[in-house]
């Protein structure tokens, strides 16, 4: 892994940071959804700040610059089974668990009026169910020795949105599963939080997609509006890496049960 490591330091992914040690050596991480988006700069992130790391991917493979960085295991989220198997394939691999951050999920276009039953199925599957079995799972290997469990929530599963109803809900349902895991595996070492970004992902340009070129053109100039610092979607490796990287190390080892926002200001939860 520490081949890996040098690899990250010069490769083409840009990575958060400078020579600021190695926070998470020896730490052994799981990263869901690794191949794209958030997941994947998580990799990148968690690997240049000296953790090991196994990433789970499903239809995305990884990415060039990036599949040589760690371990890859195949793993469908919303299944039990799955699951299970890839989280012991990891812990073998890595020789325990120590950190998971799940950030595979996606997001889908909706009405309330019209959601039909596989839409919903579909979303709450990808979304909410998906954090509980992959948080299980990750448990079921630190509740002897402690670990640090970091999920995606979204400022939508506070506000809601029109557009995505079923997404606001499985995210509210992140939220709350959060602080409740937080509060019974708390005795066990193992601590849970979640973040809500607002970062350019292929979820975002779905959303852009969804508005179309005059609609996305009005959200944009929204942002602008209302975000304090920088008044657009931040950077995932530059902005939320680093983020991660605390909430996986030793610095997050007192905080447990929190929604905290990396989106520029544009939410202040608790204010």
């Amino acid at each position: 892994m520490a081949e890996a490591r040098d690899q990250a330091d010069s490769g083409s992914r840009r990575l958060p940071g400078g020579d600021v040690g190695v926070p998470l050596a020896g730490r052994r991480a799981v990263v869901s959804g690794a191949a794209s988006g958030i997941g994947a700069a998580a990799v990148a992130s968690f690997v240049a700040a000296g953790a090991d790391v196994v990433g789970l991917f499903r239809a995305t493979p990884p990415p060039d610059d990036l599949k040589d960085l760690c371990e890859w295991v195949a793993c469908d989220v919303r299944d039990r089974g799955s699951v299970d198997a890839a989280f012991d394939q990891a812990a073998s691999l890595l020789g325990g668990v120590d950190v998971l951050l799940h950030a595979a999920g996606r997001w889908w276009p909706g009405t309330p009026e019209s959601l039909s039953d596989d839409e919903f199925d579909l979303v709450i599957d990808t979304n909410l169910r998906s954090t509980v079995l992959t948080n299980q799972a990750a448990f079921a290997h630190m509740r002897d020795g402690g670990g640090q469990i970091i999920n995606l929530g979204s400022a939508e599963g506070i506000r809601g949105n029109p557009m995505a109803p079923h997404y606001a809900m499985a995210k509210a349902g992140v939220h709350a599963w959060t602080r409740s895991v937080a509060a019974a595996w708390g005795r066990s070492g193992v601590t849970v939080n979640t973040l809500a970004p607002a970062v350019g992902t292929r979820n975002a340009e779905r959303l852009w997609e969804h508005l179309g070129q005059e609609g996305a053109a009005v959200f944009k100039e929204q942002l602008r509006a209302r975000m304090p610092l920088r008044g657009e979607l931040g950077d995932p490796d530059e902005d939320l890496g680093p983020v991660m990287v605390f909430l996986a190390g030793p610095g997050a080892r007192f905080m447990t049960g929190q929604l905290i926002a990396v989106d520029g200001g544009l939410h202040m939860l608790g204010a």
